[in-house]
């Protein structure tokens, strides 16, 4: 049985014939248009291209390997700061008699427990491209978020 056009069509992709790649090189991403030539020595307008977002915006630096591991570890202490406020709401009766009284106590327990995770947010959020300043904010978020009723076994 002979090979037909279309079974050797099926086997190709679209510019595996481009001269202009070394061999062994696929073309990939969007075609560049007629302007965005390859080779006219405009490096600097392409990397500024490539490093805005998909809405246009100019994306920020990439985050580094150590401040990665940092947030990883910042995140999973207010993780379990957030676990500890729970287990300290669950573990403690409201005593106030008053329906205001009642409700600003369970409010109060219900900030402690949200606390945590939107400090977090909030350091990472304003602090954005600023890393020195952000890990200061995560460590004394760690000091002053600490669920001292639950680290001290506050059962009342």
């Amino acid at each position: 049985m002979g090979r037909d056009g279309d079974d050797e069509d099926a086997l190709r992709w679209e510019g595996d014939e481009d001269a202009t790649l070394a061999p062994g090189w696929k073309r990939v991403g969007e075609p560049t248009t007629p302007g965005d030539a390859a080779g006219d020595g405009d490096d600097e307008a392409t990397d500024a291209a490539a490093s805005t977002s998909a809405d246009g915006t100019p994306a920020g630096p990439q985050i580094g390997s150590a401040e990665l591991v940092l947030l990883g570890v910042f995140g999973g202490v207010f993780l379990l700061y957030t676990l500890g406020w729970i287990l300290t709401v669950l573990r403690v009766t409201n005593t106030a008699t008053d329906p205001v009284g009642q409700f600003m106590f369970a409010l109060g327990l219900a900030l402690a427990v949200i606390a945590p995770a939107m400090w977090f947010a909030v350091a990472f959020a304003l602090t954005r491209g600023q890393v020195p300043l952000r890990f200061t904010w995560l460590a004394v978020g760690a000091v002053v978020l600490l669920p001292v009723p639950f680290v001290a076994g506050v059962t009342v």
